[in-house]
């Protein structure tokens, strides 16, 4: 079964960003078995390159992608449109005030996979209810 973005009909799409190539494997699986089409990035780069060309429901981030930096670029660009996004993290202890403003859905690592999409998926089950 293949979820459908309630605004546009399109097929649900759900952009995964972690620096840890098992950890976005786990999840990439987990989007899939939600009914999902996983778009998956390693580092900062690749996630705003598929946010700008891409129609996405939802987004599973990393906020720690190593090398300083973060994933605030990507979510505030998801803000600007509209579209719900989590924040997964095993540093909520150290997440700068910047990050914490986000508004993103905080998700502790670790979490199962299927869970931290359940909850990136939420938003959407919202609005087609």
């Amino acid at each position: 079964m293949t979820l459908m973005h309630p605004s546009s009909g399109e097929p649900c799409r759900v952009l995964v960003l972690d620096d840890e190539p098992l950890i976005l494997l786990d999840l990439e699986f987990a989007v899939e078995d939600a009914g999902c089409e996983p778009l998956t990035a390693l580092d900062l780069g690749e996630a705003l390159s598929i946010v700008q060309s891409t129609a996405i429901s939802a987004a599973i981030l990393d906020v720690s992608l190593g090398q300083g930096q973060t994933c605030e670029q990507v979510a505030r660009t998801l803000a600007g449109m509209g579209i719900p996004y989590v924040l997964h993290t095993g540093d909520l202890d150290r997440m700068d005030e910047g990050v914490r403003k986000l508004g993103g859905t905080l998700v502790p690592k670790p979490t199962p996979a299927a869970v931290v999409v359940a909850r990136a998926l939420e938003p959407l089950a919202a609005r087609t209810a």
